[in-house]
C-alpha cells in the first residue's frame, strides 16, 4: 500500500485533514470515503487511516492503527555526492533514497562545473527536499532522507566525525567497494563519497589521504557521475543489508 508523508504536527490526534497538493494526488488516485491509506511522519512512525470524508477542499480521516518502524540492524549510509550538471543530481537524490540512504549531501569540488547559487539556495534545496519525499513515498520508506545545502568537499568530515568514509576514486584505488571491509553495527555510518563529472583533483585526494578516507573502486570502467553514484550506493546497501 502506498505510503504518504504528513508534517508530524498533523498527526497528533486521531483525525486528520489534508489538503493542497497531497489532495490532488489523492485525488488523482481515485482514493473514495470508506478506503484505507498509510501516512507517516517522515521520523519513523506509520498510521494506516480511514477516509471518512472528501470535499473539494479537504480530505478527513481517523487513524485506526499505529507503528513504529522496526529498530535499525545495519550501518546507516550518508551520500557526499558532487554537484552535477543539469537534472543528473535530481536523479541520483531520486535514487539514492529509494535505495534507502539516511542522508544526501552535495559536495562542492574543484572540477565541479556547477557552482552552488546562495540567492538561489533555499528555492533548490526545498526542490531537493521534495524530490527526497516523493522518492520516498514511491518507494514506501519510513522516513525521508534530508538533502543538505552544498559544502565543501574539505568540510564534509564534520557531518559524521567518527563515520567510516569511503571516496570512490576511478583509478588510483587499489581496493574493490565489493571488498573492502565494512562496519556491522546499526549504530555506525558509512560516508560515501562521489566526485563530479571530471573526478577528484590531486588537492582533494591528498586531502583525503590524510582525514583517513578508504579510497575505493568499482573497477576497470570509466562511468558517469551519476552511473558510479547508484552503483556504488547498490553494492554498499546490499553488502551492508540496507536493501530492505
Amino acid at each position: 500500500m502506498p505510503v504518504f508523508f504528513l508534517p508530524p504536527e498533523q498527526l497528533t490526534t486521531s483525525t486528520l485533514s489534508i489538503s493542497g497538493p497531497l489532495l490532488d494526488h489523492f485525488r488523482s488516485l481515485r482514493i473514495k470515503v470508506g478506503e484505507e491509506i498509510v501516512v507517516a511522519d517522515g521520523l519513523g512512525s506509520r498510521h494506516h487511516v480511514t477516509v471518512t470524508a472528501l470535499s473539494g477542499r479537504v480530505l478527513q480521516g481517523r487513524i485506526l492503527s499505529s507503528e513504529r518502524q522496526p529498530a535499525r540492524a545495519a550501518p546507516s549510509v550518508v551520500l557526499c555526492q558532487a554537484l552535477l550538471k543539469g537534472e543528473k543530481l535530481d536523479w541520483v537524490i531520486q535514487k539514492a533514497t529509494e535505495l534507502g540512504v539516511d542522508r544526501i549531501v552535495p559536495l562542492v569540488t574543484r572540477h565541479s562545473v556547477v557552482r552552488p547559487q546562495p540567492s538561489r539556495m533555499e528555492h533548490q534545496r526545498s526542490r531537493w527536499q521534495r524530490i527526497a519525499l516523493e522518492a520516498a513515498q514511491q518507494s514506501e520508506r519510513w522516513t525521508v532522507p534530508t538533502v543538505d545545502e552544498p559544502v565543501d568537499c574539505t568540510e564534509v568530515s564534520a557531518v559524521s566525525a567518527s563515520a567510516m568514509k569511503l571516496a570512490l576514486v576511478e583509478r588510483s584505488a587499489k581496493t574493490s567497494l565489493a571488498a573492502v571491509p565494512l562496519p556491522v553495527e546499526a549504530d555506525h555510518t558509512v560516508l560515501l563519497l562521489i566526485g563530479p563529472e571530471g573526478g577528484w583533483d590531486e588537492e582533494e585526494l591528498r586531502f583525503m589521504a590524510a582525514q583517513g578516507y578508504n579510497t575505493v573502486t568499482l573497477g576497470s570502467r570509466i562511468l558517469r557521475a551519476e552511473t558510479a553514484a547508484i552503483a556504488a550506493l547498490s553494492i554498499l546497501q546490499s553488502r551492508l543489508g540496507n536493501l530492505g
